[in-house]
């Protein structure tokens, strides 16, 4: 649960939570415009609440937003983002998801940027937050589970986008990494049936197409190939 002040948390609490999230930006002009605060201010707010929840025995888990660019300041201190992650573990985030609000990154960049962070964060502490704007998501998420990073964010037909990062689409589709993921002999424990059925779903409801491949193609999840599924 998105908890970005003590009133939330609170909420939190009382709906039976049993994990809520933080999120700051690696931007200053994007913090500004997304929560109306620097980044320093919005660290401190964060204190509190983190020392909170886990003092009520609830696990805090941190975002950061436009780590490989943002819609404001154009190029983002992979080090400053590096920073930061290593400030929200210590402050008691159990994980960091790393956030390419804008869907910029490239394969290469992405490496780079879990490389750094991982200088001050173990690597099973790392989450990785991939928009698909320009069509890099899914290499860069090839390119970062090749380094061991385990825990991949998605949403269901590709849907989302953020206010702030105009253009910005969804976070990468749920689908399109499951496919990917089959075809590596990657194990998820996702039934791959289910989840199209989840796509064609929401995407009716919604009245508006999924913006995943795979959707789009409504083809079946399983890609046939000779792997043997492996956990990850």
């Amino acid at each position: 649960v998105l908890t970005p002040n003590l009133k939330g948390l609170e909420r939190a609490l009382q709906a039976g939570a049993e994990e809520v999230a933080v999120f700051a930006a690696a931007s200053e002009a994007f913090s500004q415009k997304n929560i109306n605060c620097s980044i320093s201010e919005s660290i401190e707010r964060f204190r509190p609440l983190i020392d909170e929840a886990i003092a009520a025995g609830i696990t805090v888990r941190g975002y950061i937003s436009c780590v490989m660019g943002c819609p404001y300041q154009g190029k983002v201190d992979t080090e400053k983002v590096a920073d930061l992650a290593e400030t929200m573990s210590n402050m008691g985030c159990r994980e960091i998801s790393l956030g390419d609000t804008i869907g910029i990154g490239t394969p290469l960049q992405a490496q780079n940027l879990v490389k750094t962070v991982n200088q001050c964060v173990p690597l099973d502490q790392i989450a990785l937050h991939f928009h698909d704007t320009r069509g890099q998501a899914l290499a860069n998420l090839y390119a970062c589970l090749e380094l061991g990073v385990s825990v991949i964010d998605s949403s269901v037909a590709g849907l989302g986008g953020c206010p702030y990062a105009k253009g910005a689409s969804g976070n990468v589709a749920t689908e399109d990494v499951l496919y990917m993921l089959d075809g590596m002999g990657i194990k998820t424990g996702i039934d791959a049936e289910k989840l199209l059925d989840a796509v064609q779903f929401i995407s009716k409801s919604l009245d508006r197409p999924p913006q995943s491949r795979v959707g789009r193609a409504n083809l079946p999840l399983k890609t046939g190939g000779q792997h043997e599924p492996k956990e990850r």
